[in-house]
């Protein structure tokens, strides 16, 4: 019998709507100078809450942890084959293809927000450190349409809103075990953090 049971905590959430927003804005407003300091305060939340995410993926709530969506090759191709068949192999956390995604989303937004300092610091070569960060954030665009495009086929495939699970934090499971705590006080925290720092910084 399934039974809802709470899987994401508050600041995952809040990383996860944030890191999307985020990185949409300073996309958008990276080829106008008029918008550079809204591009550049957003680069600067893009890598806080990468670095955020890093400290939470060891010491936060159990699916949050990366040794819970860490999976070996033939695993992800397991799964991913899994989608093919009648009975795709369901997971109350990150799937196989969702983890594989949201470790490349952290590698490539440490890139974007490093290599946009070295433009903004002006160290070095300014041609190199401006290729890598386009090439860096297109890359990243990629993944995260591939991540929407997996949302929505998992969405289909085992008949659950994924989206709906990411505002809520709640999912339907039939054994599995939800988390005992969700962290509001830490994301509210979190959220005061991003919102004031943007405050400050473009006033």
């Amino acid at each position: 019998m399934l039974q809802r049971i709470l899987v994401w905590d508050v600041p995952t959430r809040v990383f996860h709507w944030s890191l999307a927003l985020s990185f949409a804005g300073a996309y958008l407003t990276a080829e106008s100078e008029r918008y550079r300091d809204i591009h550049l305060a957003l680069g600067y939340v893009l890598l806080g809450l990468i670095g955020f995410r890093l400290l939470w993926g060891f010491v936060g709530t159990a699916y949050a942890r990366f040794r819970s969506f860490t999976f070996t090759p033939a695993q992800v191709q397991s799964y991913l084959l899994s989608l093919l068949g009648k009975q795709p192999q369901h997971y109350v956390g990150h799937n196989p293809a969702g983890g594989v995604a949201i470790f490349l989303l952290l590698a490539l937004g440490l890139v974007i927000s490093v290599s946009g300092l070295g433009l903004h610091w002006e160290i070095g070569d300014e041609d190199w450190w401006e290729d890598l960060h386009e090439v860096a954030s297109n890359l990243m665009l990629l993944v995260v349409l591939v991540h929407i495009a997996g949302v929505i086929i998992s969405s289909v495939l085992h008949r659950e809103n994924l989206v709906r699970a990411m505002f809520t934090g709640y999912k339907q499971a039939e054994t599995a075990v939800g988390i005992t705590r969700a962290y509001v006080g830490l994301g509210v925290v979190l959220l005061v953090a991003i919102v004031g720092f943007l405050g400050s910084y473009l006033m």
